[in-house]
């Protein structure tokens, strides 16, 4: 039945406008392409800053990627779980040999310290947005708060659970000591808060540029401009200083560093005890046939205690003996042994050629979590059952520097065992007690041939900027070497290949520089002071944002608030 007025409907459906293109397929995913080439920036720039890829330049702009998408306005859920998820991977890889030990360990610190680290982002988050629209003054003070609070988060891993201040961002910069020079009068803190200042510059450069439609010179970014005189000032602040140094540098002593290279699994297996021992007695006579001040041996070389063990220290004294030279070492000290007091410590010994082990010792302060000890067993007990972790050894106190005998002058000089040499505060205390060298002695051979050795050994070189005293590192499997007050790398023990993972040993001839030997650091005597002046940035920089108001209008951001 047809009707007035009645349209039959078509069961064809209607054609495409030809003219409508779709659009392409990247267009339509804008916001899960954004997120992921953040995090993978994020994860490729921060690992490739620190050794031992080192591309130190890179860690001027590892931060920036995520910096940047704050500004874009991203949701709080999407930003915290890329950013935190990105570090996390980050420092997985960083973190990476680890896994020579334990995979447990790596699964569970990698993760812990990148969230630790990428909490800073969500400051971030919170800050960027709210610079859009805002005087220079405002946005450079917020610039500058937001550094300070990674110093704070920086800082705070020095002590958190024990304590894992493994790569600051200053480390990054271990192989240019151009900038590192601040160092003296801030401690690396200063450094990490110039680079992420940069990084924050970077990324505010960019936005100004790319994203506010701003012409001419009003595209210029202030903060930028703020953050690279700030670079500029640390780094030209001691370049007669350093560049001149050659007139200044006088002998200090020479140095026989043996490093013999035992394997960890073979290290405290009593079956390869006797070939130990006839390892480094054969290379400690080696060294002595270049007739140096002292002989330095890594840490724990021995598999048995110097003290506590009369055998081995009738051997240890024999050796010395036929060396005609002075021995500093690494060895395990047991105190009432079989007693229900009895102490077990990680320590530094010096053996005289003719008087043998002497009384004064170094004990390890600060121990390393789940390898020397397993902190709050009362909770963590369990993990006993799942990784085996080691007897726990006891913490020694302050002690005094001992006493070497270099180029016929006692040289007071305050050792540093294993990953010591991470925290500031130990080489500082041993400068302020009167010491005018720092010996690292460790053995990374736990870790295998990855970076370990190479991002443990960066650590030395800040130290010695802070200090500004020379440092002297063996390892039983490398990194070997010394480093000058200004933090350059002077010498490194390297096989004909040039690798550092080898048995041997080498002489050194150790230089001071005459200015420092009567006088101490800014950042010795004062401390951590500029980690306090951060926290104050930090606060301001939070409440100058918080309380005042954009001064221009904002430009509304596109539709999708993930999209870069």
């Amino acid at each position: 039945m047809q009707g007035a007025g009645f349209i039959p409907m078509s069961s064809t459906p209607a054609e495409r406008d030809p003219y409508d293109v779709p659009p392409p397929w990247w267009q339509k995913h804008m916001t899960l392409l954004s997120t992921a080439a953040v995090a993978v920036l994020t994860v490729v720039l921060t690992v490739i800053a620190f050794p031992p890829y080192g591309v130190p330049e890179f860690a001027y702009v590892c931060l920036a990627p995520g910096v940047f998408w704050a500004y874009r306005r991203p949701s709080f859920k999407r930003y915290a779980w890329t950013m935190l998820g990105a570090n996390a991977v980050a420092w997985t890889i960083i973190l990476g040999w680890l896994h020579h030990v334990s995979w447990l360990g790596l699964g569970l610190l990698g993760p812990v310290v990148g969230v630790w680290v990428g909490s800073w982002y969500l400051a971030a988050w919170w800050l960027m947005p709210r610079l859009l629209g805002r005087g220079a003054l405002e946005r450079i003070v917020g610039v500058f708060g937001l550094a300070g609070a990674w110093i704070l988060i920086e800082w705070t891993r020095t002590w958190l659970l024990s304590g894992f201040p493994w790569l600051p961002m200053a480390a990054s910069q271990w192989q240019r000591v151009s900038i590192l020079q601040i160092a003296a009068y801030t401690g690396a803190w200063g450094v990490s808060f110039v680079l992420v200042a940069m990084n924050l510059g970077f990324a505010a450069y960019a936005h100004r540029l790319l994203c506010e439609g701003q012409r001419g010179l009003r595209r210029r970014s202030q903060e930028f401009f703020a953050c690279m005189f700030l670079l500029i000032v640390c780094v030209t602040v001691h370049v007669q200083e350093t560049f001149n140094r050659g007139q200044f540098a006088v002998p200090l002593g020479r140095v026989a560093l043996v490093q013999p290279y035992v394997p960890q699994m073979q290290k405290w297996d009593p079956a390869f005890a006797q070939e130990i021992v006839a390892t480094l007695e054969r290379i400690t006579q080696e060294a002595a046939l270049s007739r140096p001040d002292v002989i330095l041996w890594p840490e724990a070389t021995t598999p048995l205690a110097v003290q506590g063990d009369p055998e081995t220290r009738e051997w240890i004294e024999g050796v010395g003996q036929r060396a005609k030279v002075p021995l500093l070492l690494g060895s395990l000290a047991f105190e009432n042994a079989n007693q229900p007091d009895e102490a077990i410590y990680n320590g530094v010994f010096l053996v005289d050629p003719k008087t043998g082990v002497q009384s004064t010792a170094y004990y390890k302060q600060h121990l390393v979590p789940f390898g020397e000890y397993l902190p709050f067993p009362w909770a963590l007990g369990w993990l006993r059952h799942l990784q085996p972790i080691g007897e726990d050894i006891d913490a020694g106190k302050d002690m005094p520097p001992l006493m070497l005998r270099l180029r016929g002058h006692s040289v007071p000089v305050s050792p540093l065992v294993c990953y010591e040499d991470t925290f500031p505060k130990l080489a500082a205390s041993g400068v302020r007690m009167g010491a005018e060298l720092l010996v690292v002695v460790t053995n990374n051979a736990w870790f295998g041939e990855g970076g370990a050795a190479y991002q443990h050994a960066a650590h030395s070189v800040l130290r010695a900027v802070e200090t500004r005293r020379p440092v002297l590192r063996c390892g039983n499997g490398g990194w070997s070497g010394w480093i000058d007050e200004f933090g350059n790398v002077r010498a490194v023990l390297k096989d004909r290949t040039g690798s550092i993972y080898f048995r041997g040993t080498e002489t050194l001839s150790v230089y001071r520089d005459i200015r420092w030997t009567t006088q101490q650091s800014f950042y010795v005597r004062h401390g951590d002071w500029f980690v306090a002046v951060c926290a104050g940035l930090a606060l301001f920089g939070f409440l100058v944002i918080r309380t005042g108001r954009p001064t221009a209008p904002e430009k509304p951001e596109p539709a999708d608030e993930g999209a870069l």
